[in-house]
This record gives C-alpha cells, structure tokens and sequence, in this order.
C-alpha cells in the first residue's frame, strides 16, 4: 500500500485523472484507509472547482511591475521566492 507521501507525490496526477491505472488503485485503496489523506484529496478536488468557476480579473500593471520586481531581487539573492 502507498505511503502518505507517496500519496501526496501522486495527488496531482490523480486529480488530473492522469495516472496509470495501477497506480490509480493503489490510491484508491490508501483512501479507504487513511481519513487524512481523504481529506487533503476531497479537499483540493473543492478548491479546484470553486477556482475552476471563478472569473479572471487582469493584475493591475502597478501590483505586476512591484511583484515582478521583489522575485527578480530575491532571485538575485539567491533566496528561493515563496513556497519553493
């Protein structure tokens, strides 16, 4: 059986209906085990429809420049931006 990491390794593929159809099982089957990460999928599957059915709104040019800017200049640092 998969492990919580292994799951976590393969939970986009899965939401993106594009794993291997072994491997899709094995999932399945950590699923029906483990409430946690039942709740990580069930959870991310909720969040990609209400984004899926969100409209778009164009950044403003001010907010992009000032963004753009701070990860040029932590790039340049050699830090990491966020999340990475």
């Amino acid at each position: 059986m998969l492990t919580c990491r292994q799951f976590l390794n393969e939970l986009d593929e899965y939401l993106d209906e594009a794993s291997q159809p072994g491997v899709r099982k094995e999932i399945e089957a950590h699923l029906a085990e483990c409430p946690d990460c039942w709740v990580i999928c069930d959870t991310t599957k909720k969040t990609i429809q209400i984004y899926k059915g969100t409209r778009l709104y164009p950044l403003p040019e001010a907010v992009h420049s000032r963004l753009m800017a701070a990860l040029q200049k932590k790039m340049a640092a050699g830090q990491k931006p966020c999340g990475s």
